[in-house]
């Protein structure tokens, strides 16, 4: 048996970073229901906003996201019209996805979003917030690094 300590869950970076995630999406969820996207959604929007057309495995890659996790996410936008999937022609295997006039529509009706989300977050000051951020990327970039080494 080890002589180390037991962690106990709210020590656990993880565990903190896992619990912040999924209160942050129940914040979402009210604003995003009446537009009828969920959360993994409005990200893929986000970043389609972003890129514009471009090849599932950027968007993958931009949003984290596998193609096991993506394809059927995709596949739903797809039928609800929000976005095109189409074949390369010259390399099947490289698929785009683009936005619809319709997923290009909610571009300004999802506007204010992050703006309501953090207004319900209280004493939550944008220097705060500008903090948060640049210490999460930072984190998000030396745990990437790390899964890619570690395979």
């Amino acid at each position: 048996m080890s002589d180390k300590p037991f962690v106990k869950l709210d020590d656990h970076l993880c565990f903190t970073i896992y619990a912040c995630s999924r209160e942050t999406m129940k914040l979402y969820r009210p604003l995003l229901e009446p537009h009828g996207l969920t959360f993994p959604q409005y990200l893929v929007l986000v970043a389609l906003f972003e890129l514009g057309e471009c090849t599932v495995k950027s968007l993958g890659e931009r949003l984290y996201l596998d193609s096991g996790t993506l394809t059927p996410l995709l596949k739903r936008m797809q039928e609800s019209g929000l976005v095109h999937r189409r074949r390369a022609e010259d390399d099947e295997r490289k698929v785009y996805v683009s936005l619809t006039e319709s997923g290009k529509s909610l571009r300004q009706r999802v506007a204010d979003v992050p703006e309501c989300v953090l207004s319900r977050v209280q004493n939550l000051a944008i220097s705060d917030v500008e903090r948060l951020l640049t210490d999460i990327r930072a984190l998000l970039g030396k745990i990437h690094a790390a899964t890619q080494v570690d395979g």
